[in-house]
């Protein structure tokens, strides 16, 4: 199937069928569309993107309400990766062996953060909700229109969106575990190991692309404001992960060491 076909099925299809629309393999007979653009993908009511301010529940997950509340959070978050990743499929170029190999790796990862959405929102229908039951922020998608560049994907996408996620899904495996809910953690585990990949896949090609630079320099000139580097990575910082990940030690030290006031690396009760 072509490439921007295929990526349009996700981004202008309003239901979850057309977002986990699926295909064994992609070609790029067709140019990339490097003037399309959405204000927000198409998506039903009931789980349209919203601007509203949800606070994500710091603890109490024992009970089912917090815990879907987490879970639609989670969710929305693999959601908006599929349809930021489509849209990278259909924007960038693709003319050489290069860029295909590129967004062959964008393809893999797309379907991988499709499979983690279906993870999450099955949980949520087991402990009887629906993904779309609370509201669903759209922060990650607000910064797409900014990535006019492959080299701005990768940083926030792979080293920055993803990285973070490394963090943040093996800190809430071993809350939920703790709480008895191997299910949960499961699926967390999952999204955790796939996530090395996806970082690893941006860090590959910002280290080809780079030139003499080193990767921190050349990460912070991609990095579109306002985002920084404490967007990272969560409050417990996995720099094994990050090794695993095939980042640079000096690359590593400084996202561990860099801060601001950025509030969810800064604050102190996150359970």
């Amino acid at each position: 199937m072509e490439v921007v076909d295929f990526a349009k099925e996700i981004l202008l299809g309003s239901n979850l069928k057309s977002k986990l629309f699926d295909c064994e393999k992609i070609e790029f007979n067709q140019a990339c569309l490097p003037d399309f653009s959405l204000e927000y993908p198409e998506r039903d009511k009931k789980i349209k993107l919203s601007d509203k301010q949800m606070k994500f529940p710091k603890g109490h997950f024992h009970i089912e309400e917090k815990k879907a509340q987490a879970l639609n959070s989670f969710a929305n978050h693999e959601l908006l990766a599929v349809e930021m990743m489509a849209m990278a499929l259909i924007i960038y170029p693709h003319e050489t062996e290069e860029q295909r190999r590129f967004k062959q790796g964008i393809f893999k990862a797309l379907k991988d953060e499709q499979k983690h959405f279906n993870l999450y929102s099955k949980r949520m229908n087991d402990i009887g909700y629906e993904f779309g039951d609370f509201p669903l922020n759209d922060f990650f998608w607000k910064q797409m229109p900014k990535l006019k560049t492959p080299e701005q994907f990768c940083a926030v996408m792979s080293l920055t969106f993803e990285a973070a996620n490394l963090d943040f899904a093996h800190f809430y495996e071993k809350v939920f575990r703790q709480l008895g809910d191997e299910k949960t953690a499961n699926i967390l585990k999952v999204v955790y190991e796939d996530e090395i990949s996806h970082v690893q896949l941006g860090a590959r090609y910002m280290d080809r692309w780079k030139q003499d630079k080193d990767l921190w320099t050349y990460y912070n000139e991609s990095l579109p404001w306002p985002l920084t580097p404490a967007r990272a990575k969560g409050k417990l910082f996995l720099e094994e992960a990050r090794r695993k990940a095939k980042l640079d030690e000096e690359f590593i030290q400084k996202v561990k060491g860099y801060k601001d006031e950025f509030k969810v690396t800064n604050r102190r009760d996150w359970k």
